[in-house]
């Protein structure tokens, strides 16, 4: 609906006041969330630009945050048009009956070009073709002229695909996810068998290694700074390079872990495991698509692929490969590769996009296996537990 200060409702309870900043949950990886949410709902409030989407369970909050969105604009007497799709969609329908007031058309233009739109529930609706015809109409519209929306969603993997790709543009969209743990299929948290790298983070890094020689250090604590500088804003490729144990994937999982913490999108791939994947993905038994798997790696806003070139080198693997990196080189998408191998062994058509100056930054880790480093370092010294306690 329309609103105005005369016909806020019940929406009115629902404002920025009476909102906790770090949400309800109590948990702490959600607070951090909700916290990060709440920043950019305020923001967008003050100033709508591009398209911002909250993503979250029932109750985590996403309607609140959207209400209070609309209230504060309202107060600061700019139009919003505020409506839940499912409502929309039986507007629409309504509007085609001859005796309604309403007129179709009309009704779809002011939606459409409404200096702000929000749009509720995205995905509790018909999923018929008409109904998916008029949603894709109307955010085709709105995101090619880049017209301020917040879109609340439950989930974004079960959307038409391509909704799924216009909110997950992180040119014009900011996603924000208001919960951990319920969203592993988008990309928003660690998958099984990642154990090890959940726990890799930019704290847990050991940059000094002090046994090292000046060079080495040297070269390790640059690689640190770069990945943390990297992480604060993902642009561009980061290509590490060094021997097994050197650190480049505990680099790589620190900013996956530092992109979640902040409620960003990010996806890690182990690349022999991911090749697996897809050839088990072929199988009538398989509960992912081959299409989906890809398109999902393909498309991630911000992409891992680690162990680069361990994958076996058949003619299929390197095909898909540089699929993907040609697609993500092309849309000029937010990647880090980690490889032992030396650029000269990998297929050309992906070295060169690895070398591009304008896209790619190559950095070499020049320090050995940090196991093998920490067999070689002298053994602390034991004292009696009573020692300890003084």
């Amino acid at each position: 609906m329309l609103l105005q200060n005369s016909n806020l409702g019940p929406l009115n309870r629902l404002c920025f006041d009476n909102l906790v900043p770090e949400g309800r949950s109590g948990y702490g990886a959600n607070q951090k969330l909700f916290k990060t949410a709440y920043q950019a709902a305020r923001e967008f409030a003050d100033n709508p630009k591009g398209w911002l989407v909250l993503v979250g369970p029932s109750g985590s909050g996403k309607t609140h945050l959207a209400a209070a969105v609309a209230v504060e604009r309202v107060q600061k007497e700019q139009p919003v048009f505020y409506i839940t799709v499912p409502d929309l969609l039986e507007h629409l329908r309504s509007s085609f009956n001859p005796s309604s007031e309403t007129i179709y058309d009309e009704l779809f233009d002011q939606v459409k070009n409404m200096p702000l739109l929000i749009l509720e529930d995205l995905g509790v609706h018909s999923s018929s073709s008409w109904a998916k015809e008029k949603l894709d109409q109307l955010l085709s519209y709105r995101f090619n002229r880049e017209l301020p929306t917040l879109i609340t969603a439950i989930l974004l993997d079960e959307l038409d695909e391509r909704l799924q790709t216009r909110l997950r543009n992180q040119v014009i969209c900011s996603t924000h996810y208001l919960e951990m743990g319920k969203n592993e299929g988008s990309g928003y948290a660690w998958g099984p068998g990642l154990e090890l790298q959940k726990q890799m983070t930019f704290d847990t890094f050991d940059w000094k290694r002090i046994n090292l020689p000046q060079g080495q250090r040297d070269n390790l604590e640059k690689a640190y700074r770069l990945a943390m500088d990297y992480a604060q804003s993902p642009d561009g490729w980061l290509v590490w390079q060094g021997v097994t144990g050197s650190g480049k994937t505990h680099l790589a999982a620190a900013i996956v872990n530092y992109l979640y913490q902040s409620g960003q999108q990010a996806l890690f791939i182990v690349v022999p495991e991911f090749i697996d994947h897809l050839r088990s993905a072929f199988s009538p038994d398989s509960r992912v698509s081959y299409d989906q798997l890809f398109e999902r790696v393909k498309t991630a806003p911000f992409l891992v692929l680690d162990d680069f070139g361990e994958q076996t080198a058949t003619p299929w693997a390197q095909e898909k490969l540089y699929q993907v990196i040609n697609y993500r080189y092309n849309a000029r998408l937010a990647t880090v590769i980690t490889t032992t191998r030396s650029l000269d062994e990998l297929d050309n058509r992906i070295r060169s996009r690895m070398l591009d100056p304008k896209i790619s930054l190559l950095f070499a880790l020049s320090v050995p296996d940090y196991r093998s480093d920490l067999a070689s370092r002298p053994a602390r010294k034991s004292f009696p537990r009573s020692d300890k306690r003084r």
